[in-house]
Order: structure tokens, then sequence, then C-alpha cells
């Protein structure tokens, strides 16, 4: 008995079902089949909720004609309006205009924190006199359904696993797939909403707020609009729980965690965030972790903030740790619309603190394109302090003002003593937490100064303070209150938001005497801590002047550079790095000039100019975009006296902004950045998958760095940290400060070495009977021929066939970490490239072109392009390749190539996956025979690779199998040709087939004549509607051609079997072939 998608549909209905969802069979409900909302849900809501109100029938069917009326055909512009309606509520203009307009809500919030009304102009229609919300006087009165089985028509007719109706709103969709059926995947499930869903049934989906996909192991949810990877789990139910929640326990966690009634209507009306203007279609839906620190801040908030009569809180409104790259921003924006749109904090004013200008600019970005969904149009990118107290002055509320904590200097007047006013600092470990005195003494005296947050605190001492920060140090917490809630990089890499981070130590391989490593070691521990009494000043001064004559010893530069040289250039040849991007972190300006001057000596080609990056074919855009610039270049500012090549190498502010959108770019030639300070924070570039780091870094510092390397990017498993200085204890100590778990998180590059060699040894275990020889020994064509036999050795069966795929796999993942590691043998190395070369043919015959084989070792290349040019090889490689030029798999001399082939697993894949593409190509000029003959092709395949390892032996069963393929390729070629001998054209025969089909689903016999006649009819019909270029998309034409073809079945006298499954057919059919005929 198998748990299939039928039973995990009823699994996850029940889980619901305790949440309070009721279940619904869709054809239980009463609604036209082409609309998806349910009409009599949303009336009863508005009745009940608005009776009070006294609202009428004529008021309650405009607002559904206002929720019918958007278009489905503009589906991103049309879920953004109904989300707004959704979360924000509308006025409705009254029937009777004497009386005011009436705040109305689709969705009962009853029980959350109180909203207040909203202002002018920011929901629907004009607001003349609006009343807060009351407190839970009706209770909550929505009206939930839970419906499965329910049949929507649009362009086509699909039926959703599942549906969640609230008031009659479709708000959530459920698409299930077996977890047991290895050939469906989670990512099938989301195909059939974004693509299919989005595409045949937009009605259903324009009212969409969240999807969810699951094969009861692996559950995500995600927008409609957002990328399969942003699709993740909801681990927590309370948002206090330790994240373990794995497989079937994270189903269980969603359900409760998410579909809590409080929670889902919370997400619905605060948490799914539209840009007011944007080009792509962005809807950016919480994660849970962003869920949970919001709320929880938002209640902290609540508690500690200050009072105008002086009672109330002490104003440190709490920490918020999060891990680097986890979407901190979003959990700001999350927080400040809970506290504009709460009633409690009567509008406040919301001052933003970062303490770099880079990332002041990215937040105002985000935040300025908000206005909409934060509910005030003031927000304002502060240029000043004066800007800032201008801002302020007069103001009683309201407004989001950016700023840099740098604008908060000596100057301690005023800015406003108000209590409404809170201040979020992101990045509040670094200079915000400075509330010290420092003394100097001048000519004049004694002179105290203090650090920017004290005059922060003096210039706005009533308000309260949040702190946002991705590491936390003990003086943050003093500012800012306790740490609220937390999310950590373990947490992060579980939920796949981050990719765990690697560690390599080289400083060995530079430091040329080890007391000097010794030096850096202790310089390092102390230098951990920030010193602050003068003393420790100048005693920290002195030992980074000996420091510097260590680190920028020319003889050890010179052993850096030959060392980074050959460890990029071999991650390069390993097809190891995504896109050859790496940031090499130096101690000094002159450290970085001079180890940049040593590289060039080596590489001299890295200082030339190129347009882009080598091999890469670029757009017109691109073209545009795209600067010509050299593959290594240093981000520093300028010094005054700077040497002039240096000075003119580094350029403006405005060039330093340029080189920063170049190295973002994939495509561009610059690929190696050489940082002394700049770019270590705020700087994400998901493709960079290394860091090289030789600068001493205080412990704070650290996560931020090593964090550069840890964003997700499609293909990058893991990010690269090179130690040349010796870090690692303190990388250590500082993830053990803010949580133990994260310790494990930074994986030492040993533990990939280890995984290569056990992986070596299992895939050797397989091939322990096959002779390698000609491999390593013999002439590029034994080589190639090597590796074909063992390409058919492995596909011995289906299950070694899997294992070994799964296994190379393994061992590549592995491999692309640890490549440049001296732990690996040449020998190693060799073996692991002729099991990529065999993975790669394998995958070619099963899959197409592999993706290995762009990242093939350069040698095992240069070896099949030699072979190849020799006479009598086998063409594997060549056979059934789409860059081959066009072929005719129905060619006699083409399957008699095919014939030729010696190895038997090899000849039937490949076989297989011709006939598949020929099946393929049939079904888009005859939908019909083509499903018949993908039926029989499937029977076949299943059959056969249900074979036994010692039944293949016996070379029958493989000629048998390849015999009943080319069998069906015949059969097939037969079909495609059939339509001659009937005397009827090839779109006719397609129809034919199915009334043909029909009539013996149905069971009655009607003549083979009439049958032809009403096929050629069938065929005219079509044809008729089918001369308008949009026939497809128009419902006129379409219900046109569906008259049409009713009344030429009755003139037939076809009998009146399901009208609707004729048309249905017909139609598909028809769509098919005429997309198709162009490429024919």
């Amino acid at each position: 008995m198998s748990f299939n998608e039928a039973k995990l549909e009823q699994a996850i209905i029940d889980l619901l079902g305790e949440q309070g969802y009721p279940h619904y069979r869709g054809e239980t409900l009463s609604r036209a089949k082409n609309e998806a909302l349910l009409k009599e849900d949303l009336r009863q809501f508005l009745s009940q909720r608005y009776a009070a109100d006294g609202i009428t029938q004529a008021e309650i069917q405009s607002v559904i004609n206002r929720l019918e009326r958007l278009s489905p055909a503009d589906l991103y512009d049309s879920n953004k309006t109904i989300h707004k309606l959704v979360a924000d509520g509308f006025l409705l203009k009254r029937e009777d205009r004497t009386k005011k307009d009436l705040y109305l809500q689709l969705v009962d919030y009853s029980g959350l924190p109180l909203q207040r009304p909203p202002q002018e102009g920011e929901v629907e229609t004009v607001v003349t006199d609006a009343v807060a919300e009351t407190s839970a006087e009706y209770g909550d009165a929505n009206i939930y359904r839970l419906v499965n089985q329910m049949v929507i028509e649009g362009k086509e007719t699909r039926i959703p696993d599942a549906i969640l109706y609230v008031n009659g709103l479709p708000l959530v969709v459920f698409e299930f797939k077996s977890a047991v059926r290895e050939e469906v995947s989670l990512h099938d499930a989301y195909q059939q909403l974004t693509v299919r869903y989005a595409r045949d049934i937009p009605e259903l989906m324009k009212y969409n707020v969240l999807c969810v996909i699951s094969d009861g192991v692996n559950s995500r949810m995600g927008s409609l609009f957002a990328p399969y990877e942003f699709y993740y789990t909801w681990r927590k139910v309370t948002g206090s729980e330790a994240i373990d929640q794995d497989g079937i326990n994270a189903l269980h966690t969603m359900v409760q965690g998410l579909f809590d009634q409080d929670r889902l209507r919370q997400v619905i009306r605060h948490f799914v965030y539209f840009p007011d203007v944007s080009k792509a279609q962005v809807k950016i839906l919480c994660r849970y972790p962003q869920f949970y620190a919001a709320t929880k801040l938002y209640d902290n908030i609540l508690k500690h903030r200050k009072r105008p009569d002086g009672s109330g809180g002490d104003g440190k409104g709490g920490t918020y740790f999060g891990a680097t790259g986890c979407g901190k921003s979003f959990t700001m924006l999350f927080l400040t619309r809970l506290l504009m749109k709460s009633v409690a904090f009567e509008s406040p004013t919301i001052v933003l603190i970062t303490d770099r200008t880079d990332l002041d600019d990215q937040l105002s970005k985000e935040f300025c394109n908000a206005t909409g969904y934060i509910g005030d149009k003031a927000v304002v990118s502060v240029e000043s302090r004066a800007h800032l107290r201008e801002l302020l002055k007069g103001r009683a509320s309201g407004g989001v003002f950016l700023t840099t904590i740098h604008k908060f200097t000596e100057d301690t007047e005023l800015l406003t003593d108000r209590c409404n006013v809170i201040c979020i600092s992101d990045e509040a470990h670094r200079s915000q937490v400075n509330l010290d005195q420092k003394v100097r003494v001048t000519e004049k005296g004694v002179k105290r100064t203090y650090g920017f947050a004290k005059y922060l605190h003096d210039s706005l001492p009533n308000a309260t303070f949040v702190g946002f920060t991705g590491t936390p140090i003990d003086a943050t917490l003093d500012v800012f209150g306790e740490v609220v809630d937390s999310y950590t990089m373990t947490e992060s890499v579980k939920d796949e938001i981050t990719v765990r981070i690697v560690y390599e130590g080289r400083a060995a391989k530079v430091v040329l005497d080890s007391d000097k490593l010794k030096e850096i070691e202790e310089y390092y521990a102390q230098c951990a801590e920030d010193g602050t009494s003068e003393y420790q000043i100048e005693e920290s001064k002195k030992a980074s002047a000996n420091m510097g004559a260590i680190l920028g010893d020319p003889d050890r530069l010179k052993a850096l550079a030959i060392d980074f040289v050959h460890h990029y250039e071999k991650r390069l040849e390993e097809g190891s790095t995504i896109k050859g991007k790496a940031m090499f972190v130096c101690a000094s300006r002159q450290i970085a000039y001079d180890f940049w001057q040593e590289v060039v000596e080596l590489r001299p080609q890295w200082n030339d100019v190129l347009t882009c990056e080598e091999g890469a074919e670029l757009t017109e855009q691109e073209k545009k975009e795209l600067k010509p610039m050299e593959r290594i270049k240093m981000i520093m500012t300028r010094g005054k006296d700077d040497p002039a090549k240096l000075y003119d190498m580094l350029g403006t502010a405005e060039y330093r902004k340029e080189l920063d959108r170049q190295f973002k770019n994939p495509k561009s030639n610059f690929k190696i950045a050489i940082v002394v300070d700049m770019w270590l924070t705020g700087f994400d570039v998901p493709f960079l998958d290394t860091i090289y780091i030789d600068k001493p870094i205080q412990r704070h510092n650290l996560i931020q760095t090593i964090s550069r390397v840890n964003r997700k990017f499609e293909g990058k498993e893991k990010g690269l940290v090179v130690d040349y200085i010796g870090i690692k204890k303190q990388m250590n100590l500082a993830l053990a400060h803010y949580n133990k778990a994260d310790q494990q998180n930074i994986e030492e590059i040993a533990q990939s070495v280890v995984v290569v060699k056990d992986h070596l040894d299992l895939l050797g275990k397989i091939f322990h009977k096959f002779d390698t020889k000609p491999y390593f020994n013999g002439s590029p064509v034994e080589q190639l021929n090597c590796l074909n036999m063992a390409a058919e050795f492995v596909q011995i069966t289906d299950k070694v066939e899997k294992r070994f795929m799964a296994l190379v796999k393994r061992l590549k993942a592995a491999y692309d970490i640890c490549c440049g590691s001296e732990a690996i043998s040449q020998q190693e190395r060799d073996w692991i490239h002729f099991y990529l070369a065999v993975r790669s043919i394998v995958f070619k015959l099963t899959r197409g072109n592999a993706p290995d084989i762009a990242q093939m070792n350069a040698k095992v290349r240069e070896m099949i392009a030699e072979a190849l040019k020799a006479d009598g090889v086998e063409e594997i490689f060549k056979l059934g390749d789409d860059e081959s030029g066009e072929m005719d798999i129905f060619d006699d001399d083409y399957l008699a190539k095919i014939e030729k082939i010696k190895l038997p697993n090899t000849k039937i894949k490949l076989l297989q996956k011709l006939l598949a593409r020929a099946i393929e190509d049939f079904r888009r000029i005859n939908k019909t025979m083509g499903m018949d003959f993908s039926e029989k092709f499937r029977a076949l395949v299943e059959k056969y690779n249900e074979r036994k390892e010692d039944s293949v032996l016996v070379s029958d069963v493989l000629e048998d199998f390849s015999d009943e393929i080319i069998d069906l390729i015949q059969a097939l070629k037969k079909e495609k040709e059939s339509f001659a001998d009937l005397g009827i054209d090839l779109e006719e025969k397609a129809f034919y087939d199915i009334l043909k089909k029909l009539a013996i689903k149905y069971d009655f016999t009607y003549p083979e004549d009439k049958l032809l006649e009403l096929s050629k009819a069938v065929k005219e019909v079509v044809d008729d509607k089918a001369k308008y270029t949009d026939w497809a998309q128009r419902d006129d034409i379409k219900a046109e051609l569906k008259v049409g073809l009713i009344l030429v079945l009755a003139k037939h006298g076809y009998p009146p079997v399901d009208r609707d499954e004729v048309y249905k057919e017909i139609f598909e059919q028809a769509e098919n072939f005429k997309r198709f005929q162009v490429s024919l």
C-alpha cells in the first residue's frame, strides 16, 4: 500500500481541521465553474459584520463587482490591488449618499493588536470621518473553508489539491506531490502553482496571498511570484522552540505555526509586502524568523516605551540578533508597518539609523519604495542633522526618517522630547553603543568628548531604542536591552537561507618563520579585544606597526602571492568556483598595494582590460551594463600622499560605485577584489564563494567579514574562507560568543577531504571488477573507449546506476571545496576526474547535456576532443546530441549507426532518449496517439528497469529490450505516415483519433467513412476560428468554436456523449498543432 497524493491530501486536511478549518468538497459548493470567489460566503460575512451599520445588499454587490472587475490577465497588478483591499480595508461610498463612507474589511482581524483608522488617501476613496477599530466587538466572525477537488475552468480546466477560503476569498492554494514517487519532485508542485495555475486559472490566483507546496516530508510556503529557491519551511510554532523540525514534523509546525488562525490573519494583514513601484513582479512574504522577530519586538517596545507622564519603561526596546544574510532589512520593514499601523503607538515617528552611508543607501531604497505598505507618505532619507531637526520640528506624529549615526556629532541640541519616537539601529554592534567619554588634553585645557551614541540619546531623550545586529557584543545589550529574539547562522543554513562556511587554514604556507607565526597569533589575541585606555592604545599602535612589518615583509608577500595564485587557479581549473569571484582582505593599504604588484608580476594578463569574462556571450543590454576592466582591482579610498600610479588606479567615489556594480555582475572581467576595510560589511554578492583573509580582524567584525561568502546562489553548496593569518581561534570565540551551535556551522576543509576519500573508496568498490588501465595508460582513443565501457558498466542495473550517480555527485560537491588542498594526491585527483567523466557520459545519455561537462577537467576534455578526431571511434558523444544538427530518428541509416554500438546498456539508453524525443515531437501534432505511445514506452521502460543483476548477464534481456524499442520506433514511424492511407491530412488524422478514442471510451459504434467525413468537418470549423492570431486567448472565439463543434457533431449524427470533453480534447489538440506547426 503506497502513500500517494490523495492520502497526503487527506492527512493535511485532517491537520488543518484541528486548527479550525472545516473541510468541504468542491462539488458541494454553489458557484459557476469559471468563478473562484464564493460569493455567498462574502455576502454572509459582510451582512453580519456590518449589520449594525445597515449595510445593504446593493452595497455588498458593489464590493463583489469591485473584486470581479479586476482583470486576471494582469495578474500581478490585480493581486497587488486585492491584497491591499484585504490587508488595509477600504472605504465604501454608501448607497444613501447622506451617510458617511463606511470603512470595510474583508477579513475580521478582531483579537489582534488594534489598528488605527486609515488616513486620507491611504486606502481607496476619500475618508470623511473614520472610526478606529473596536476591540473584538464581533469576535472572529470569519467564515473559513478548506476546499478540495474544486474544478475551476479557465484557459484549461484545473483542479487544485486544496484551497483555503476566508469569507469566500481563496487566499491560500495548496499543491501536494507524493514523496514516494521518485520521478515527482516538490519543484513540480511549484511549477503547477506558479506556471500552470497562474496561466490557466488566473481568476483563482489573483486573490492568492500565499502558496503551500508539500510532499509530506518537505513542506514550503512562498508567494506566487517568488522563484522556487525563495519557498521556505515554517519551522516554529510559538517562535521560542529550537529548530530541529525536519521532515514530517515540519508539516506539523507549518500547520500549527503558520495556520494558527491568529497568526495566519497577522501574516495576511501585515507580512506581505508589495513595493510601490517595481520593474519585476516583486511580492515579499515573510519567513518565520522575520514574523516572530517583528511581533516579539513590537510587544517588547510596547512594554519598555517611555510615557509623557514619566511612567512607562526604560526606553530599551530590545536587541534582535539575526545572522548576516538572513533578511534583517525586511524584518525592519515588517516591524515599521506594525508600529505605524498600531493604535497603541498613535502613529509614531520612526528614525532608522545605520553606521555607514552604503547601508543607509540600501535601506533608503527599500523604505522609500514602501510608503503604501508602511502607511505613511513621509519616508525620507535625511541629508544632515539640521535637515532631521527641520523634519521633526512641529511634527506630533508619523514619518520615517533614515540617517547615519555620524550625523549625531557634538551638537547636543535637542531634536525632540516626544515619547512616540522609536529609534531602530541597524548593525547596532558597531558605532551605536559608544557612550564612553574620551578626555583629550589640548592647549586650551581638558576637552571631554563622547561617542556618537551618547549624542543620539541626548538628542532624543524619550525615544525607545531598538537594535538589530548580526554580531552582538555585550555593550549592545546595555544600550538596547536584552536579546528579544535571535536567528543564528546554524538555523539560517538549516533553512537554506544561507550556505555553510568552510574553513581552510593556509597560514603556515606563507609565514617563513615559525617564531613570526607565533608573534602574529599573540598580536591577534591582543587585538581581538578593543583597548580603550591611552596606555593600551599606545601599546596597540606599537604592536600594530610591528605587525605591519611582519605581514608586509617582501618575502612573505611573494610567498603569499604565489600561494594565492595557485590556489585560485586550481579552483578555476576544477570548476569549483561558480563565477570565479574572490575577495582578498589585506591588513593595510600599503600591504594591499604591494600584494597587488606581486600578483600582477606573476600574472600580468590579469591586469589586461577586457570587455567581459572570457567566453561570455552578451545581450545588447549586457553590452551597455558591462565596463571593460582588469581581472584584479583594489577597493580603497585615495590617500593624499599616494604615489601617482596608485592614486590614479583607485579612482573617485563615483568610480568605486562602478566597481561595486561590475563586481556584482557575473559576466564582468573584474573577478578579484583586494580590500582593506571596504566591502567587508553590508556588501552582498550571492555568487562570491571564496574570501582570503590576511588581516587581523576584531572579533565582532570577523563574523560579518566571513559572512560575505554565505549568501545563497544556484549551484553554490558552501562558502570558502581561506585563512593566511591564523584567525581560527578568534573565529571560534566569536561564534561561541553568541551561540554554541554556530561553532559547528564552520566546517573544516579537512572534513571535505575525508568525504572525498570516503567516496573514492566507495566508488572503488563498485569498480573493483572493472579494468581501468586503458584510461590511465592508453592512447586518447583507448581512454575514450574505456570511459564508454565504464559508463556501460555502471548501467548494469537501475539501482547500481543511481548509486553511482549519487556518489559522484556528493564526491564533486566535497571536491569543489577542498580541491586546493595538498591532502589530495595527484593519483586521487585522476580517479576523481575519471568518475566525473563517466558520470557526464551517463548523464548525457539520460538527460541531455551534462552540467559537469563544462566543469570537467581540462585534461579530460582535451583527451575526448583528441579521441573524437580519430576514425573508428563510436560516436556516443555525438549521437543524440542536439548540437550535431538535425537528425531523423526514422532514417534507416541512423538506426543502422545505433545498431553498430557494441555496448548494450549504452545503446538502450540512447534509443530511449531518441524515442522519448520522437514521441514528444509527435504529441505536438497528434496529442491522442502521442499519449498512447508515451504509455506504451513507459510500460516498456518500467519492465526494463526492474531487471535483476544476474539476468543482465544474459544478453537476451538486453537484445529483447532494444528490439522492442526499435519495434516501437517503427510503429511510431508507421503511425506518423498513416494519414495518407486514409486520404486525410495530418491534422485531420489527429481529430479522427480523438473521435475514435471517445467512441471506444463510451462504447458506441460510428461508421469509419462517416468518421473520416466528420474529421474533415471538424478541421474546417477549427481553421475558421484559428485564423485570428490570438484565437486561443479570446473567450468569444472559444465560445464560437464550442458552438460550431456542437452543431457539426449533431449534423453528422455523432452521439451526444459528454460534449465538453469532445470540445476540450479538440481545443487542446488544435492549440497544440497550431502552436508547433510553425516549427514543423
